[in-house]
């Protein structure tokens, strides 16, 4: 197989997605908007200092929106843009296999 190559944007998705917490944290996030605490509930193990450097990537790559709620006391919440709804079906097929395959 001398003159398979990997594509190099596929090589992007899964280095993206292989890094620490971001397949868990794009998974409490296909649950539907959350604030930054929520997140660090359903995600046990996860140091706030790496959610929000893990935020900041996904919103830079666009598939996370970060909204300010101007009241008081301020709120943010995320949510997945298109883009990161995207994602859905190879998390849920990562989740499936993990189901059937992993003990």
């Amino acid at each position: 197989m001398p003159d398979f190559q990997l594509c190099p944007k596929y090589e992007k998705l899964t280095v993206f997605l292989g890094k620490r917490w971001t397949g868990l944290i794009l998974r409490v996030l296909l649950e539907g908007d959350c604030r930054f605490n929520e997140i660090l509930i359903c995600v046990p193990h996860l140091s706030s200092r790496l959610l929000t450097e893990r935020l900041k990537e996904m919103e830079e790559l666009g598939i996370v929106h970060r909204e300010v709620i101007r009241e008081y006391p301020i709120k943010v919440r995320y949510q997945l843009t298109v883009k990161g709804q995207a994602l859905a079906p190879i998390l849920e097929s990562m989740e499936a296999y993990a189901k059937e395959w992993l003990e």
